[in-house]
C-alpha cells in the first residue's frame, strides 16, 4: 500500500470508536427505556388513546440526547437504530420496531439536516419535536379513528402529542447537558 492509498487521519476519524461506543450505549439505554413505554403505549392505545399519546415523546428521547451530546450528523439515527435493535425481542412488533425508531429519529435530525449540521441551536431540537407532534397524529389518524372524534377531541389529541414530544425533548436536553458536564461526549 502506498502513501496515496492510505486514509488520512481525518478520514479514519470520521466515526471514532469513542463516538460509536457512546452511540451504542445511548441506543441500548434508549431501548431499555422504550421497551416498557412500548408495551404501556400499546395497551393504552385501544381504550385510552390520549394516555397513549402522552408517552409518544419517549421515542424522541434517545436521538435528542445523542444529537445534543455529540453534535454530529446522523448520530440520532444511529442511536435510534441501536435502540430499535434492542427493542426487537421485547416488543410485540418485531423488526418493525427498528423502522419506528428511525421514523421518530428522523424528526430529531431534520432541523439540523436543513442547516447541514453546522448550527446546533437548542430551539432546533424543539422544532423537530413540534413537527413530530403534528405529523404523528396525522400519520396515525386511521389507527386511532380520529375522524370519529369531535374537533375539540382531535385538537386535544394533537396538543397531548405535541406536549409529550416537547417535554421529552426538554428531558433529553437536560440529560445530555448533565452527561456532558460529567465528561461524556464531545467537549467544546
Amino acid at each position: 500500500m502506498t502513501g496515496q492509498d492510505a486514509a488520512s487521519p481525518a478520514e479514519r476519524r470520521r466515526f471514532p470508536t469513542a463516538l460509536l461506543l457512546t452511540c451504542a450505549a445511548l441506543g441500548v439505554a434508549g431501548g431499555l427505556v422504550l421497551a416498557p413505554a412500548n408495551w404501556i403505549s400499546t395497551a393504552l392505545s385501544g381504550g385510552l388513546p390520549f394516555a397513549s399519546m402522552a408517552l409518544a415523546g419517549f421515542w424522541l428521547l434517545p436521538s435528542v440526547i445523542a444529537l445534543r451530546l455529540l453534535r454530529r450528523p446522523l448520530v440520532g439515527m444511529l442511536v435510534a437504530l441501536v435502540a430499535g435493535l434492542v427493542l426487537v425481542p421485547f416488543s410485540g412488533y418485531g423488526f418493525s420496531a427498528i423502522l419506528t425508531n428511525l421514523w421518530w429519529a428522523a424528526f430529531t435530525e431534520l432541523p439540523f439536516l436543513f442547516v447541514a449540521w453546522r448550527y446546533w441551536g437548542t430551539w432546533m431540537h424543539y422544532l423537530g419535536a413540534v413537527v413530530a407532534g403534528v405529523v404523528y397524529p396525522i400519520s396515525a389518524w386511521a389507527w386511532f379513528d380520529l375522524g370519529a372524534l369531535s374537533i375539540w377531541a382531535q385538537g386535544g389529541f394533537f396538543a397531548i402529542t405535541i406536549v409529550s414530544c416537547v417535554a421529552a425533548t426538554a428531558l433529553g436536553i437536560v440529560i445530555a447537558d448533565r452527561l456532558q458536564a460529567a465528561g461524556v461526549g464531545r467537549r467544546r
